[in-house]
């Protein structure tokens, strides 16, 4: 098995024991010891402060609105993308979200994060329009 530290946090020890990974920019398993602090983000789609969904036609803008609103919860929370250890992203097209998650991994790697994501494709989402749809897990 390849462990080794994260550079984003010393808390992290990353878990790759396999190389056979879906998408490169995530680690498989992180560890961390003396956790204190727990925060759960719900589900942030592509919503501007005032509730609007934008972006109807461009599914990666969608990705990248929704990675901003569980920026702002956990900014709120105290925390930041190294405090994040779960990702789950949903999508009602998983393969279009897949050919842009690329923009999604250089945005996480500007705060060093490298959080295990989970990505699952659903039939549809609370707000019509809405293609994706994020939930995070952040702990220090």
């Amino acid at each position: 098995m390849q462990t080794s530290t994260t550079p984003h946090t010393s808390s992290a020890v990353s878990l790759n024991p396999s190389s056979a990974v879906v998408c490169d920019g995530h680690d498989q398993g992180q560890r961390r010891d003396g956790v204190s602090t727990v925060l759960t983000v719900a589900g942030q789609g592509p919503f501007d402060e005032r509730g609007r969904l934008l972006h109807l036609d461009d599914p990666v803008a969608q990705l990248l609105l929704a990675l901003a609103n569980v920026a702002a919860v956990l900014a709120a929370g105290g925390l930041g993308w190294s405090d994040v250890v779960q990702l789950r992203v949903c999508s009602t097209d998983l393969d279009t979200l897949l050919d842009g998650y690329d923009a999604a991994v250089d945005h996480l790697a500007e705060s060093g994060a490298r959080p295990p994501t989970t990505f699952l494709e659903v039939r549809r989402l609370p707000v019509r329009g809405m293609t994706v749809c994020i939930d995070a897990l952040a702990v220090r």
